[in-house]
């Protein structure tokens, strides 16, 4: 499924769910900077190169970045294969070591995914413009920014996974996923993760083709443990601490950080975690899963003991074939059909079952503070439609009718009443962007006792005339110092400057402690169901106690 059709289903998007290295270390810019695009105060050198530079030993040999605006670089570095041939629907295995000083110079391969109409000439495009390079099953591979190298000093690590759904996206998908400007001014080193994807990541073959693909379900989140394992053995040559990891990610990438929060393999890879515009508390069900595979090899026209084919097609082929046998098995199942497709699977061994965080299921799983944050209007629906910027409330229930029915009316009047400053439009936006998912995940991981915070992103840009609102993806850019980068998100300037400032600052802090406290935010309370504490983030940043709590009991 795609992003939209992600969060619809899982997370929020609709009411219904040593050594070597340069022997000097950079210099790091102050936080709270004026977050400029080049780092530098003056007009020096920004940029080095070379051979005696920004040079790091991994487990598998050397690797040669470079040092740009005081931070070191590196890109497209492997913690994996190849997984194509006979490494498709396979475990992550490590890559062969080499000789040389290996290039990290470019983002790696983006996973195998439907790259078909992702460039259309309109608003989306110029708001979002989405960084795709080459597409291979070569894919596993992670980006680092650092701002030393082999210090001995331990910075809190970062690691970003991407959004998309589980079907698409890579670890650069968007400028305000670059991780430069955190990484100086905060003083970390930030990571994000390629990983397989899609049917290639999550063909549960496992009822057609034995112990031989048993773990052919989640090999896509087997991806991430691979790539948290590197880093748990690699990061201390690029100046990050192995014992302090912190994982955040948005949409799909929200849903991926409470799925491995909840492996068991990811205990002692992962200490905090942040779900943004996204978040599960179950996987797939296995008896689901394991039937689409069956459908897979009939779509495929072989028999069980000729899987092995499947390994040898090309991606795209088999991509296509896949994606007609999860819309077959959603045709001819009827209401169950509406869980079909391509997403980690509930398999007992890797990703529990039942509901994450539970008592049950929490015995060899991280136990591990975590932050949640979705926006005011995920899925606003006039970006690029003017016209509906009028819309009357009537016309509003009319257009929730085809989904709430008759219950459309008292759903408008409800959230209505929470929000008595709102016009028609912004109501409806609010309602497609329930945070019903997000309220249900939160509650879930208190299980644990661990402490949970929760915040909503409302802050609007002044683009479109005003019509873009806080929509999926924009806090982003905020939470990593990036609002200048992805101007077409915000504008760029000061004032989303100084909400990111107190954003980003409070996530350095929770990476640090577990407690994103004692920066500029407000005292930011532990959430707790009774009250629902959510912190409002804004021009004014402010704690509510749960403000949405009777417009959600409507959409039930």
């Amino acid at each position: 499924m795609d992003r939209r059709q992600f969060v619809r289903s899982l997370g929020l998007g609709t009411a219904a769910l040593g050594a070597g290295g340069l022997a000097t270390t950079a210099a790091c810019v102050p936080s709270g900077n004026a977050q400029r695009a080049d780092g530098n105060d003056d007009d020096d050198q920004i940029l080095f190169i070379g051979d005696d530079v920004a040079i790091a030993q991994t487990k598998y040999g050397k690797i040669q970045g470079y040092l740009l605006n005081h931070v070191y670089t590196f890109l497209g570095v492997p913690y994996g294969a190849d997984t194509s041939g006979k490494n498709r629907f396979m475990p992550p295995r490590e890559p062969e070591p080499w000789t040389n000083v290996r290039p990290a110079l470019f983002y790696g391969n983006s996973a195998p995914q439907n790259m078909k109409n992702k460039w259309g000439n309109n608003y989306y495009t110029f708001s979002d413009h989405w960084n795709y390079y080459d597409v291979s099953e070569d894919c596993l591979c992670l980006n680092i920014w650092t701002p030393a190298l082999a210090d001995g000093k331990k910075r809190p690590v970062l690691v970003w996974l991407h959004g998309g759904g589980f079907t698409s996206g890579n670890g650069i998908e968007q400028d305000g996923y670059h991780g430069e400007n955190l990484s100086r001014a905060g003083d970390i080193v930030f990571c994000s993760v390629n990983h397989r994807l899609g049917p290639i990541g999550f063909s549960d073959l496992s009822a057609v083709g034995g112990e031989k693909y048993k773990d052919s379900g989640n090999v896509g989140m087997l991806d991430i443990i691979s790539a948290l394992r590197w880093i748990h053995d690699n990061i201390e040559n690029f100046g990050g601490d192995p014992g302090n990891v912190t994982i955040i990610g948005q949409s799909g990438g929200g849903a991926k950080v409470c799925i491995v929060a909840a492996m068991p393999a990811a205990k002692g890879l992962v200490h905090k975690a942040v779900a943004l515009s996204g978040s599960s508390i179950e996987a797939m069900d296995p008896a689901v899963s394991r039937k689409i595979g069956e459908y897979i090899l009939r779509e495929a026209g072989l028999a069980a003991d000729q899987i092995d084919k499947l390994q040898e097609m090309p991606w795209e082929e088999y991509l296509e074939i896949a994606n007609r046998a999860s819309a077959r098995y959603r045709a001819e199942q009827g209401e169950d059909g509406r869980r079909g497709g391509f997403s980690p699977v509930a398999d007992g061994r890797n990703i529990p079952g039942g509901q994450f965080y539970s008592a049950a299921n929490s015995v060899d799983t991280p136990q591990i503070p975590m932050m949640f944050c979705t926006t005011f209007h995920e899925w606003n629906p006039n970006r690029g439609d003017a016209s509906l910027e009028s819309i009357t409330r009537e016309e509003v229930v009319e257009k929730l009718r085809p989904r709430y029915g008759e219950n459309s009316g008292a759903i408008v009047d409800a959230y209505a009443r929470c929000f008595p400053d709102k016009r028609p439009i912004e109501l409806w936006a609010l309602i497609t962007s329930s945070r019903a998912g997000v309220v249900r995940s939160a509650n879930a991981k208190l299980a644990q006792g661990q402490p949970v915070y929760v915040a909503w992103f409302g802050w609007c840009p002044p683009l479109f005339n005003g019509r873009m609102r806080a929509f999926h993806c924009l806090d982003i850019c905020f939470w990593f110092k990036n609002t200048d980068r992805m101007y077409t998100h915000t504008g760029g300037g000061r004032i989303p400057r100084v909400l990111s400032d107190k954003m980003s600052e409070a996530l350095l802090r929770f990476m640090r402690t577990g407690d994103p406290n004692g920066g500029s935010l407000p005292t930011w309370p532990k959430y707790t169901e009774e009250n629902g504490e959510v912190m409002i983030l804004d021009n004014t940043c402010e704690v509510k106690n749960d403000p949405d709590r009777e417009a959600r009991a409507a959409l039930i």
